[in-house]
């Protein structure tokens, strides 16, 4: 059979228009093979009235034994795929109006079909001065039955996602005509599917209008790609489209909405066909028409705020589980472990910082797969002993990584890792990578945290997980990353051997006989004795390193009683891998002030914002090691700016476990 694989799409003008001709000139390159499978290269011309209407490159398609079907393995995101990027928007970008996480009924979707907003988004939209108000395609173009969710401010880009689903039948006409003896849901189709769940995002957002007023075309010169990698069959049950927001605004000629975004579409979860750069402008419409509409709108702002979601486990649930007895958390079948047996904990205070837990979806307890979603919630205290211990205003960068982390520890515990070992175990973050978007301060408020359990693995007695997370305030993304953690017995842990590969820099002589070395200050900005995880600098060489930019290493005496020993973990304490990077980020401190200059008021922004940085973990410090060093080499200045990067790694006794690369710090001044 035939299947298309690849293609390139770009549009270079408005749609055609009924009882206009397209002209296509579609040229095919060349034939080769793959095995035994034919594939070709082409690629096609379109114009209306001798204009260009549409091109398409990069075109590749092939025919296909069913087994070679059978055995496709759908769309595999690359690790660079699932990177986290700034989306595109302008700096005073704002909807317009407040949004709030939702998902939307077979029920509601049918209603924006009737051009029914309020039926669907409820009392925001009655009373809009619209007689015809845009909604969805109806009839033969019904594409997608209900919104799982829209999450404003998630996704890969941070500028907000839909998840919108429909339903397969065996007769439903797009399979019965494409093809008649091979029928399969055509790839153009599958587009247009998450295009229509796209309008349903941007329709809430607050862009709307008169049906007669505006159409929604392709954004001219953006090219969009598809790559398709499996089939909607009759056989097939229910199809997701998953649209991240990448770029959002108005256009700068003439103010026309639009946006670009990145879609993926999955049957029966498995995801099959990928959509990059996919773009709409709602053509007739504009900025001025769109404030206006909602300047005049007789909706009380008292109606746009969020609804506070449910509590489906609390903070006693969540401390039970870090400090007291588990089944009290997770019910009966983890009674074993409020006595008898050791379970992996979350953090207990000071250092717990998940507050509750209000959403659960694509799991259920005690089944340990992949795809497991929850979304937990932190609420900043404006007097939090952090901000004082750090004496600074601005979160410090290991507690917002406990934010981000600490929920995956409790998804692990609730889908039942504990017990697929007759062994005790313990739970260690083995690394990650992630990037900060906005600091967090005293009034920040609430964090909601999202992780997914992107992928499981059981080995020799070790369980790995992977997991996604986001971090988010009530406006925007916070932290975006993935991480990924392992269960490992008494016995692993006390065989590791550190990072193996590691090429530690051994300063020369003469950088040596230059080089400073005294106690790490005590007094402001840098941290207090709580917050300290340096004693003393034993080298700082201004002009030292690999780069040549600077180096330092510190160190510190591992004390057994030390706060965070009681508070991570309960019944197994280690020092908190986050604690490690802290005293990192507190040696470019003293790096950013030697060169720099500060006073006791100079606030840092540790990590620095939009700076991509990934660390890795392989052994522990626990009460019985003796010395703790750590050493960074800088690796960039930015003088303007004030901002240092670094690379590095933390020892203990001699062993290296820890590696940072890419960390940031800049000063912000007093």
């Amino acid at each position: 059979v035939y299947r298309l694989l690849d293609a390139e799409v770009c549009f270079h003008g408005p749609l055609p228009q009924a009882g206009e001709i397209i002209h296509y000139d579609i040229h095919i390159k060349h034939f080769f093979r793959q095995g035994d499978t034919w594939l070709f290269r082409f690629y096609f011309d379109g114009t209306v009235n001798g204009q260009p209407l549409i091109t398409m490159r990069k075109g590749c398609a092939g025919f296909f034994s069913q087994a070679e079907l059978d055995a496709g393995r759908g769309i595999v995101l690359t690790t660079l795929e699932k990177q986290p990027l700034a989306g595109k928007c302008a700096e005073d970008w704002r909807t317009p109006l407040p949004m709030r996480n939702e998902s939307f009924s077979d029920a509601q979707v049918n209603a924006l079909r009737q051009g029914d907003l309020a039926g669907c988004f409820g009392d925001d939209f009655a009373g809009l001065p619209l007689e015809k108000p845009m909604g969805l395609p109806g009839g033969k173009m019904t594409l997608v039955h209900r919104v799982l969710s829209l999450e404003p401010g998630a996704g890969r880009f941070g500028l907000g996602r839909i998840t919108g689903e429909a339903d397969i039948h065996e007769d439903d006409w797009f399979l019965t005509c494409h093809f008649v003896d091979d029928q399969v849901m055509p790839g153009t189709l599958m587009y247009e599917c998450c295009l229509h769940t796209l309008r349903i995002y941007l329709l809430r957002m607050g862009w709307v209008g008169e049906q007669s007023e505006f159409v929604y075309e392709p954004l001219p010169g953006v090219t969009s790609k598809l790559k398709c990698r499996g089939q909607v069959l009759a056989t097939t049950n229910k199809v997701q489209y998953e649209i991240s927001i990448k770029e959002i605004g108005y256009n700068d000629d003439d103010q026309t909405p639009y946006v670009i975004a990145d879609a993926l579409m999955s049957a029966d979860g498995k995801a099959i066909v990928q959509m990059g750069d996919m773009s709409l402008r709602l053509s007739g419409l504009n900025r001025a028409r769109v404030e206006a509409l909602w300047a005049h709108s007789a909706t009380p702002p008292l109606r746009l705020k969020a609804e506070t979601p449910s509590t489906l486990f609390d903070y006693a649930s969540i401390n039970a589980f870090a400090v007291g007895k588990p089944s009290e958390a997770f019910g009966e079948r983890y009674r074993v472990f409020d006595e008898e047996r050791i379970i992996a904990r979350l953090p207990g205070p000071p250092f717990q910082f998940l507050d509750r837990i209000i959403s659960i979806r694509d799991c259920e307890p005690w089944q340990l797969k992949a795809g497991a979603l929850i979304e937990g919630q932190y609420d900043v205290p404006d007097d939090a002993w952090y901000f004082e211990a750090d004496r600074q205003t601005h979160m410090p960068f290991s507690v917002l990584l406990e934010i981000a982390l600490q929920p995956c520890g409790w998804l692990a515990a609730y889908l039942g890792s504990a017990l697929t070992s007759e062994v005790d175990l313990s739970f260690r973050n083995l690394g990650g990578k992630a990037r900060q978007l906005r600091r967090v301060d005293a009034g920040t408020g609430t964090l909601t945290i999202k992780v997914k359990m992107t992928n499981v693995s059981l080995s020799g007695g070790m369980i790995i997980q992977n997991y996604d997370f986001e971090v988010r305030d009530k406006d925007q993304v916070v932290y975006v990353g993935d991480t990924y953690f392992g269960f490992f017995s008494k016995a692993a842990l006390a065989d590791q051997v550190g990072i193996r590969e590691a090429e530690v820099y051994e300063p020369a002589a003469e950088e040596q006989a230059r080089a400073q070395a005294f106690l790490y200050p005590a007094q402001a900005p840098y941290p207090d004795a709580q917050m300290r995880m340096v004693d003393e600098i034993e080298l700082f060489d201004a002009k030292g390193g690999p780069a040549g930019l600077g180096f330092i290493r510190g160190s510190a005496r591992v004390n057994p009683n030390a706060w965070f020993f009681k508070a991570h973990f309960y019944q197994d304490p280690v020092w908190p891998g986050s604690l490690g990077l802290e005293s990192f980020m507190q040696l470019l401190k003293v790096v950013a002030v030697e060169r720099w200059g500060a006073d006791e008021n100079t606030q840092f922004e540790c990590m620095a914002l939009e700076q991509a940085h990934s660390w890795l973990y392989r052994g522990q410090i626990i009460p019985g090691d003796e010395k703790v060093s750590v050493q960074a080499c800088i690796s960039g200045i930015d003088d303007e700016q004030k901002i240092l990067r670094a690379d590095g790694f933390l020892s203990v006794d001699g062993r290296i476990i820890y590696q940072m690369t890419d960390f940031a710090l800049k000063m912000l001044g007093s």
